[in-house]
């Protein structure tokens, strides 16, 4: 695939931006950041939000660097002067029922959903299986992403071929 002049950014979508949202932002920064720049948000993170410590341990351990990595507020990227994204994959089912903000731009969007790992309830050794599982499921998706054709992820195609993975 031809890189893109400049990379395409992705924002994902979770409710807390705790888990699921920060896993995969940080996964396709670290897989592909010549072409794409992942971002991640919560539509409603509680009071001090956090990333979950298991979602940055199973980072940490599959080598997907985890420096500056913060849950946000999706309102943080719904401002005129906030970057401009290609494209929107809601990672949770919550979120993807929710009313969006009006996004610079109008992305084209797409739903990605995982189990949330952070709702299991068990010792450290399964919260960090469930998390891991999670993580897997992620990059299997976002490897098709990142190796679908330029043709595929063009402004006409993105959002089909990215609703079309939602399938795999």
């Amino acid at each position: 695939m031809t890189a893109p002049s400049k990379p395409l950014n992705v924002l994902f979508l979770c409710t807390h931006n705790s888990a699921r949202s920060i896993l995969a932002e940080s996964l396709l920064n670290a897989m592909a950041s010549d072409r794409f720049r992942g971002f991640s948000a919560g539509s409603s993170p509680r009071e001090n939000q956090q990333p979950n410590p298991y979602a940055l341990e199973v980072l940490k351990r599959a080598g997907v660097p985890v420096d500056g990595v913060r849950s946000k507020s999706w309102d943080e990227f719904a401002q005129p002067d906030s970057p401009h994204m290609d494209l929107i994959i809601t990672v949770c089912d919550n979120a993807a029922g929710e009313v969006c903000p009006i996004w610079p731009g109008h992305p084209a969007t797409a739903h990605w959903g995982y189990a949330d790992p952070s709702e299991l309830k068990g010792t450290p050794e399964e919260m960090l299986a469930a998390f891991t599982k999670t993580l897997l499921a992620i990059r299997q998706r976002l490897e098709l992403f990142i190796n679908l054709p330029a043709s595929a992820i063009d402004n006409l195609s993105l959002q089909q071929s990215a609703r079309d993975l939602a399938k795999r």
